[in-house]
This record gives structure tokens, C-alpha cells and sequence, in this order.
């Protein structure tokens, strides 16, 4: 409604109350691909955690982690202290969301991290991150393309794309891949994101958090601080992993580096560092 018929609608009706041309416009869709140069670059490589209610895993506060993004995440609201030196995750076993064989799986790799094993995150070895630990990826921005039918969330490091099915029902039998599959919809500024169908080979974070096939995920995309900032409201429910379900928030900062370069992964398989991590993705065959 333009200001010119809103002023005019108040003269001739009063108030909103006596006209309904004056009521409150539906919330339009969340626009986060304005253009091509627009990207969003997540908070840090963690959950926000919510004030009340079950929390996702975090470190073990004998042991912050302090990641390898720091100094470029500096000055978000999440950020650590640039001048701190980095560590490999150890998570808080303690938290009641964990089922006991998750427990012990993460037991197991604190073992090894306290022993002076470094543990990397399996995106470091050009893997997918899977959802929802797509939400933590560091430093690279996300780029979204918005159809009528469907939504692209590609994160620019590997070029990994998420498809968002828009106003459709999830399949009824779902093959379990590496993003699962999501549909979605529009509630008023929100984008809705619900996925199933994950496989068993990620994890929910930077502390390889375990989940089951039965990990189910709900997201909700918003922007807030006129649109400089991207929230994402995380639901997460797994009756194979967690004793409750639990829920979380991402934020992304807007950014405009220009469109999205090239920026290939796997571009060799070598180990520079001798490190002990997983090999790097190889086909066994050649796509055509």
C-alpha cells in the first residue's frame, strides 16, 4: 500500500479500526539472494545455545574450543579472543541430551584429543557436513537461490548444495543420502525447513556428536536488524541418539564479496601434515 492511499484511507475512514485497507499487510518472504553478491557468513563454528530448555553439546569447560576461525570471526557476538591459540574440540560428555552409546562414542574422542591427537572435522577432509551441521560452516559464505518451487543453499567452499522442495510433502519412502531431503514452505517472513532422510555418516557438530537415520530437523530462516543479519531457529529431534529433542540458533552476517568463485575442495588427496584424518572423497569411477 502506497503512503498516498494510506493517508487517503485515513481520512475516510479514521482509523484502521473502521477501514480494512488499513489492517496489517501480510509479512512478505525472507528476500536472501537480493543479487548475486550477496552471501552470508555463519557466527562461528557452534550452536548458539537458547537460555531455557535442553542445549545442544558444547566444550567442556575445562577444555573451551577455541577454533581455527577465530581471528577471522572476531567481533561476532560468539566470537573467542583472537589472541587465544586454537585447540581441537573436546566436548561435555555431562549434558543429559546424550543417549549412553553417544556418550561413549564422544567419550572416546576426547580420549584421543586430551592425549594429544588432534581431531579434525570431517569437512576438513572435503566431506559433507550433513544437516544440521551445515549451519556451522566456517568462514565460507552461503548462497541461496529462491524459485517458486524450490530453494538452493549452496555454501561456496565445494560448491555443496542443499535443495529445499517448496509446498510439497516429504516422500514416503526416503533413501537416506548426505543433506536428506528437505521441504519447505513460507510462513509470512520465515522460511521453513523441514528435513529428513539423513544418512549416518555425519555428525550434528564440530564435536562428532552422533545421530541416527531417525534424525529428524526443523529450521527457520529469518531476517532480522533489517536484514544485515540471517537467523536460523534449529529444532532437532533423533529418538535413536538424544534422550529429548533440543533446540539451538545460527546467525549469519550479510556480506558482499561478489558472486561465488570457484573454491574446489578435493582438489588432491595428500596428507601434508601426517596427521591421522580421513582420506579425502575419491570416485571409484568416473561420472562419464
Amino acid at each position: 500500500m502506497s503512503k498516498f492511499v494510506s493517508i487517503l484511507a485515513v481520512l475516510l475512514c479514521g482509523s484502521a479500526a473502521l477501514c480494512p485497507a488499513l489492517a496489517a499487510q501480510p509479512a512478505s518472504p525472507p528476500d536472501l539472494s537480493p543479487s548475486d553478491r550477496v552471501g552470508w557468513i555463519a557466527y562461528g563454528p557452534e550452536y548458539i545455545p537458547l537460555a531455557n530448555g535442553p542445549r545442544p553439546v558444547s566444550s567442556d569447560p575445562a577444555h573451551p574450543f577455541i577454533p581455527n576461525a577465530t581471528e577471522i570471526l572476531s567481533g561476532q557476538p560468539n566470537a573467542k579472543n583472537v589472541s587465544e591459540h586454537t585447540t581441537f574440540a573436546v566436548s561435555d560428555i555431562s549434558n543429559p541430551i546424550l543417549q549412553p552409546w553417544a556418550r561413549e562414542e564422544l567419550r572416546k574422542l576426547n580420549e584421543r584429543v586430551l592425549a594429544g591427537m588432534p581431531l579434525f572435522s570431517k569437512h576438513a577432509s572435503c566431506w559433507p557436513m550433513g544437516v544440521p551441521a551445515f549451519l556451522l560452516y566456517p568462514v565460507a559464505p552461503i548462497y541461496f537461490i529462491q524459485t517458486p518451487k524450490e530453494v538452493l543453499m549452496t555454501v561456496q567452499g565445494d560448491h555443496l548444495t542443499r535443495h529445499v522442495y517448496l509446498n510439497v510433502p516429504h516422500s514416503a519412502h526416503v533413501t537416506p543420502s548426505w543433506f536428506g531431503e528437505s521441504v519447505g514452505h513460507y510462513e509470512g517472513d520465515t522460511l521453513i525447513v523441514d528435513t529428513i532422510g539423513m544418512n549416518d555418516r555425519t555428525y550434528i557438530d564440530e564435536y562428532r556428536t552422533p545421530h541416527t537415520d531417525r534424525l529428524h530437523t526443523i529450521e527457520r530462516f529469518h531476517l532480522i536488524e533489517g536484514g544485515k543479519t540471517l537467523e536460523v531457529d534449529l529444532h532437532v529431534e533423533d529418538p535413536g541418539a538424544f534422550t529429548t529433542p533440543w533446540d539451538a540458533m545460527q546467525r549469519y552476517r550479510r556480506v558482499e564479496p561478489g558472486p561465488m568463485p570457484e573454491a574446489n575442495c578435493a582438489e588432491n588427496n595428500a596428507n601434508y601434515f601426517h596427521y591421522e584424518i580421513e582420506p579425502t572423497p575419491e570416485a571409484s569411477k568416473a561420472d562419464f
